[in-house]
């Protein structure tokens, strides 16, 4: 059974780890660069961040807590909220410190969450290969056993003919012989062979 074999590039295989770190980074920039246009001592700016993050995480719960609740949604909610809240604070905040140490905090959670979802992930490819390595094997062990008992039978036919074609070839060759007498077998009690003009 021949597989395709997909070699993914290197940069592919680092993305989706690097993807948390990516995001709050790239937060924290846009909000200094806010700061440094003015929005460190705007109050508005400061009310409005507060608000989208507050009706971000609001939205996060609403999708948490509904009977069907999605998780890829209240995990996305959640997500825009703290972006926000970062945002809002790094562009606010008249120092370096509280947004680094805010920015520190939000990737470390970030890559929690992350984590348990690429252990599931890890733990459903891992069954996923073990079920094809095992229906493999199965399919493997059967084509062994079949082929097997193919080559068995077409030994067992092939030494069947040879076995018949010697005893037609003896039965002949007895016939042939001269003072051969088929009525001496039969009193020396060994099995009558059949002749072809027996009845006539």
């Amino acid at each position: 059974m021949n597989e395709q074999i997909v070699a993914r590039h290197w940069l592919a295989l680092i993305t989706p780890k690097a993807a948390p770190a990516i995001a709050t980074s790239t937060v924290l920039i846009l909000a200094r660069i806010w700061n440094a246009n003015g929005a460190e001592d705007s109050l508005g700016n400061a009310v409005l961040m507060t608000a989208l993050s507050l009706a971000a995480a609001a939205a996060g719960a609403c999708a948490s807590v509904g009977r069907a609740g999605d998780p890829v949604i209240a995990g996305t909610a959640f997500a825009a909220s703290g972006g926000l809240a970062l945002a809002g604070v790094g562009g606010y905040a008249d120092g370096l410190s509280l947004p680094l140490l805010l920015w520190v905090l939000a990737t470390a959670v970030a890559y929690g969450l992350a984590a348990r979802y690429w252990r599931q992930d890890r733990r459903t490819r891992v069954s996923y290969e073990r079920h094809v390595s095992d229906r493999r094997e199965e399919r493997a062990h059967i084509e062994r056993v079949e082929t097997i008992r193919g080559t068995t039978q077409v030994e067992v036919a092939r030494t069947g003919a040879a076995y018949a074609e010697q005893l037609a070839a003896a039965l002949i060759t007895r016939a042939a012989l001269p003072g051969f007498d088929p009525q001496a077998l039969e009193t020396a009690g060994l099995p009558e062979l059949p002749t072809r003009n027996r009845d006539a």
